[in-house]
């Protein structure tokens, strides 16, 4: 999560946690515990709506819960720290808020869904500590959590600056990750002279006015193999069996390494086109949209999203100029070298000729031209054209949409 502040912004900088095995079991009290606390405030809140009885406050279910504890039903809830609990109701509230803001239409996106019980079946379990939970890094660089204890974690790069909070993470592969929100300010790189459009694809990942084009790694097509291997190991195993829980962890070791480099090659090529570039214009696409396609499988493994938001936080960050494209600009359709008109093309065509001026025109590097031009960047036509003559036109991976532009 990234958001601007007023003297900076808030990352989250995210390190691997090694917990012993008494360590694994204080934390899955933990993830139990706050679970609890936020299935029982939520069920609070349920009951409350159904009988039509007065919608109940934060401070009301703060204090249910203080109650609960004092209770022999509830008195394990006292074997973790006050501060997750506290959270997890955090999460609860924040929860209602954007599915109020959400009805009242003062929240962009899609429609939020009321928020449902948490399960331990869950994918992901979480915890989240606050300054007043007094974790802190000990001088043997390990995480100390309360009731917890030092855990063991690989720092890959140092903290700019004390943490305001630390969200403790057991992903799906039974991995641990410990998440510090950081207060950073704004390091503004030297200034750069180039600018450049980026048009983002399926065979070539991302195509830059320039004419540079990065080919799509596609890690989830190249891992499909061992994924369908694993996936069948799976289904062979009997359903609530130690062997399945093994075979589900392996799937999700699996998967998580697919998402790994994936993130890995998004960060590495933003901070790339970041540093090199003093303006950068991309397409505001609609991935929704493209996800319902035939291509689905292919525009998921891409990332565009998360590739989209990486440039825009790194140029806020050191102070580079960024540019969304409305999705409707016809980008595709328009000569980079005349500005002629040509109307919408099938997928299966790459390569062009312009009507108006003859000239001979890659699609995407056409279109990645005309993102910057419609940014207002000073970008050169050149890198659109490609030599005359006849050049047979590349098969698309997914067939051609009629219509499509």
């Amino acid at each position: 999560m990234i958001s601007n502040i007023i003297t900076g912004m808030q990352l989250r900088y995210n390190y691997r946690l090694y917990p012993t095995s008494g360590q694994r079991a204080a934390l899955a009290r933990a993830f139990g515990c706050a679970r609890v606390a936020f299935n029982d405030g939520l069920r609070a809140r349920q009951d409350a709506f159904a009988s039509g009885q007065p919608y109940p406050t934060d401070r009301e279910l703060s204090a249910r819960l203080t109650a609960a504890k004092a209770t022999p039903e509830r008195a394990w809830l006292s074997e973790v720290s006050a501060v997750v609990l506290q959270q997890a109701l955090a999460d609860l509230n924040s929860a209602y808020r954007n599915l109020l803001n959400s009805i009242q239409g003062a929240r962009n996106g899609p429609k939020v869904r009321p928020p449902r019980p948490r399960s331990r079946k869950d994918a992901k379990q979480a915890i989240r500590f606050t300054r007043n939970a007094r974790f802190c890094i000990t001088p043997s660089a390990k995480l100390r959590l309360p009731k917890i204890g030092d855990v063991p974690v690989r720092w890959s790069r140092p903290l700019p600056s004390a943490p305001s909070s630390v969200t403790v993470i057991k992903d799906a592969a039974s991995r641990y990750f410990a998440s510090f929100v950081i207060q950073v300010e704004p390091a503004t790189l030297p200034e750069a002279e180039s600018v450049i459009g980026i048009d983002l694809g399926l065979t070539h990942f991302a195509v830059l006015s320039d004419g540079r084009k990065t080919a799509s790694p596609r890690f989830l097509r190249r891992a499909e193999k061992k994924l369908r291997h694993a996936q069948k190991y799976l289904s062979r195993k009997e359903r609530g069996s130690k062997n399945r829980e093994k075979a589900r962890v392996k799937v999700a070791r699996a998967y998580s390494r697919v998402t790994d480099a994936r993130r890995n090659f998004h960060h590495q090529l933003s901070t790339a086109l970041i540093r090199e570039n003093q303006a950068l214009a991309v397409e505001d696409l609609s991935v929704r949209g493209l996800a319902r396609t035939r291509m689905a499988k292919s525009v998921h493994d891409a990332g565009w999203s998360a590739f989209v938001h990486m440039l825009e936080y790194k140029a806020r960050l050191y102070g580079r100029e960024f540019y969304r494209i409305s999705r409707f600009e016809p980008t595709s359709q328009v000569c980079a070298a005349c500005g002629a008109h040509e109307g919408p093309k099938p997928l299966h065509i790459r390569v062009w000729q312009c009507r108006a001026c003859d000239a001979w025109l890659d699609r995407d590097i056409n279109a990645a031209v005309n993102v910057a031009k419609a940014a207002g960047l000073a970008v050169s036509a050149c890198g659109a054209q490609v030599g005359p003559g006849a050049i047979p036109a590349q098969r698309s991976e997914a067939g051609t949409l009629r219509g499509a532009a």
